[in-house]
């Protein structure tokens, strides 16, 4: 079966709209999605890669405010 179809798919408390990120994770791998176009396939992260990346987020190493 299609992980994208058994998938526990959740949305940031912060996301007024359906226009949204939607993010599942598996015990080896983290999927997003964009939850208006589902056609699109989901990107595809190992732990470590989400793990670094939410870090970075953290830390604002992306310019955020």
């Amino acid at each position: 079966m299609n992980p994208t179809q058994t998938a526990q798919w959740r949305k940031s408390s912060r996301c007024g709209t359906n226009a949204c990120v939607e993010v599942a994770q598996f015990p080896d791998r983290v999927m997003v999605r964009d939850s208006k176009d589902l056609s699109v396939a989901p990107l595809t992260f190992t732990r470590d890669e989400w793990t670094a990346f939410v870090h970075g987020v953290k830390r604002n190493e992306f310019g955020g405010e």
